[in-house]
């Protein structure tokens, strides 16, 4: 596999031979540890078949990681003694690893969670690591794995890093030594509300910022995360590594207690069109792989093999595809081109041969546009993000366009409008008396 790196633009991520790179995750967090190889096959598969590149998992697993063994009856250390591996586990990751490469998934492996490092109030820990000891597990997981391509460092894993910031560096300093230098993707996983830039924006080892906006509050604005850690210097691109997860509590709201497909869609396209260079998407029983032998978490609606069809996780694979047919690369901010449309957002291509606005639902019925800067006539098109289909609207002039958004001011109506260049005609197959013409006149 071709390793990703970050683009020259600062904004985006591309493969090393310069093709962009969509980051579309999903979250996976105990993969290593709760199902078995037929299962794992299974999953990797049902991902790799709906457009997602990578998959997210943390080694040393939140849940009791430490002392509860994965399906094979293995823990991840010997001891609890984070330099000594147990090669029976990490076997078995290797194995992952491979069936995840071998369909075109990219593992950000995360080697422990966050309660292994940080006290915190939840979590089953313990915490086994300080500076040193980070440092030279860092260094043993990295040596592992120092010639596989597939892989994505991400520090961290969803807790807060004030006070331990030492431990975190000493972690990244140990994955670069082992790696052989700095050769590969590295990022960091906040806690919910938070973004890496946060602690780390300077970082050497910090190639982009992953934010978390969370999944308990429906009135969270990832695009207004995202927007600030753009805003930062040094220039790093950005994504949000935990939105809101399909069929997950909204603790916050109860008139809608579980977010469902909508609200899935509509987090991933407000922060990938505030700039974001990619998205995760998550399930609620899928991280967690529920399943009949495990207790559950914050109680998840069925087991994992029954939501790995859910509408949100074919819907957000058309935001991938959507981004990767424009220029990607190319696509920059532009709120300036909204004159009034509530909470959308908008992008266009610095040239401007391109321009794609996320119309939420709920907010307004005709949007207005200042379309000036587009130059020449266009074609507009709807772009629907829950099928993919795209409708002709018709020519666009340069200039302030007043724009009517089908399906009125309702929950789930949310739409793309993009404007893109007019298409050549393509000239119509000549008929069958045109045909006998020709060959009389050869």
């Amino acid at each position: 596999m071709i390793r990703p790196r970050v683009a020259a633009n600062q904004r985006s991520l591309e493969f090393e031979d310069g093709t962009p790179f969509f980051w579309f995750a999903d979250t996976a967090w105990e993969l290593f540890r709760r199902l078995d190889r037929n299962e794992t096959a299974m999953y990797l598969s049902n991902r790799a078949a709906k457009g997602f590149n990578v998959v997210q998992a943390v080694c040393l697993a939140e849940l009791d990681g430490l002392r509860t063994p994965n399906r094979y009856g293995h823990l991840p250390l010997v001891n609890q003694d984070s330099t000594r591996l147990n090669e029976a586990y990490w076997e078995h990751v290797d194995w992952v690893v491979q069936q995840a490469a071998d369909r075109g998934l990219f593992v950000a492996m995360l080697p422990t969670w966050g309660d292994k490092v940080v006290t915190s109030t939840w979590g089953a820990g313990p915490v086994i690591f300080d500076e040193e000891k980070a440092r030279a597990y860092g260094k043993l997981v990295a040596e592992r794995y120092k010639d596989v391509d597939s892989i994505i460092w991400v520090n961290g894993g969803d807790r807060n890093p004030k006070g331990f910031e030492p431990v975190w560096n000493a972690l990244a300093e140990g994955l670069i030594d082992g790696d052989g230098g700095k050769t590969r993707l590295m990022t960091f996983h906040p806690q919910g509300g938070q973004s890496s830039s946060e602690d780390f924006h300077t970082a050497p080892w910090l190639d982009f910022n992953m934010m978390q906006s969370g999944h308990h509050n429906p009135t969270v604005r990832p695009d207004k995360m995202i927007v600030h850690d753009l805003g930062l210097e040094p220039k790093k691109p950005v994504l949000d590594g935990e939105p809101r997860y399909e069929n997950h509590p909204s603790f916050e709201d109860g008139a809608h207690p579980y977010f469902d497909e909508h609200d899935v869609r509509r987090a991933a396209y407000l922060s990938v069109f505030a700039g974001g260079c990619g998205i995760t998407y998550g399930c609620h029983a899928i991280w967690q792989f529920h399943n009949p032998k495990v207790e559950p978490v914050n109680n998840p609606l069925g087991y994992w093999t029954d939501s790995l069809d859910l509408p949100g996780s074919f819907q957000v694979a058309k935001l991938k595809e959507l981004m990767l047919s424009v220029p990607f690369a190319d696509l920059i901010p532009d709120q300036k081109l909204i004159v009034n449309g509530g909470a959308c957002r908008a992008l266009r291509t610095e040239d401007d041969s391109h321009v794609l606005v996320y119309l939420p639902e709920g907010l307004f019925r005709t949007l207005t546009l200042n379309l000036s800067r587009i130059g020449e006539e266009k074609q507009a098109v709807w772009f629907d993000p829950r099928t993919g289909v795209r409708t002709v609207i018709g020519p666009v002039a340069p200039g302030v366009q007043e724009v009517e958004k089908p399906g009125g001011p309702k929950r789930g109506t949310d739409l793309v409008y993009l404007v893109e260049l007019i298409p050549p005609v393509e000239p119509a197959p000549p008929t069958k008396r045109e045909l006998r013409k020709a060959k009389r006149t050869k």
